[in-house]
């Protein structure tokens, strides 16, 4: 079976070097996958691409070490550059995860294959008609928010006035049905949005700072992984 047909977005955990109040990314990841996180993207604006390279090699390493390898779905934000790179020295990194202004979804795939996980966030201002009308046959899953106004990422969510949109339980319902592939909600997500993420019929949830910046990231983890599947199996 490939990677594209039972790949878990669930419980996402986006995270880089300016992300975890300087800890070690490798040991952030370590207890968010042992809490149950299922997707883990390397995401570093300020990190070289030799650093993301060795961050994605850690990570792999990590998600080996705990044997899970077949579990947890390892993605790189933006640069393939760095993904093929990591590819070439054998480092196992599962897809990319994409703007829809970053490096064209089909270029994404004609260097990565069909094997791999292509995932895209999608302007704010034009979603809706984005997921409406958007070719998805080369594309895995829509990244979707903000729900909430967040400094991990100041500029998400932005429209044509540079205003933050963010987005309502009731818009991500609409969005869920429209989208023809898998939506991943995030942006802010708190352990108290999670009961009605869940309700929405959205695939899973991302998080950065509520995990890499908690004082102990792996309850952390464990709360929201715990409160996703409670809720989720009511569905």
């Amino acid at each position: 079976m490939s990677n594209r047909k039972k790949f878990d977005i669930s419980a996402y955990f986006v995270v880089g070097p300016e992300n975890t109040k300087g800890r070690p990314v490798e040991q952030i990841i370590k207890e968010a996958i042992e809490a149950g996180f299922t997707c883990v993207q390397i995401r570093s604006k300020i990190a070289t691409a030799r650093e993301l390279i060795q961050l994605t090699d850690q990570a792999a390493q990590v998600i080996a070490k705990a044997g899970k390898s077949q579990d947890v779905t390892l993605l790189v934000n933006d640069r393939l550059d760095v993904v093929l790179a990591a590819k070439s020295q054998g480092i196992k990194v599962d897809g990319i995860h994409v703007g829809q202004w970053d490096i064209p979804v089909d270029v994404c795939r004609k260097y990565l294959g069909q094997e791999a996980i292509i995932g895209l966030s999608a302007r704010t201002n034009e979603i809706f008609d984005y997921i409406r009308t958007e070719d998805t046959s080369q594309i895995d899953y829509f990244g979707v928010g903000p729900l909430h106004e967040t400094m991990t990422k100041p500029d998400c969510g932005l429209d044509r006035d540079g205003k933050v949109v963010t987005r309502s339980f009731e818009e991500i319902s609409k969005l869920v049905k429209l989208s023809k592939i898998p939506v991943v909600v995030g942006g802010g997500v708190k352990l108290t949005d999670i009961a009605p993420l869940a309700q929405t019929g959205a695939a899973g949830f991302f998080v950065v700072s509520a995990v890499s910046e908690a004082d102990n990231p792996k309850q952390a983890a464990a709360e929201l992984v715990k409160a996703w599947r409670l809720n989720s199996v009511i569905l």
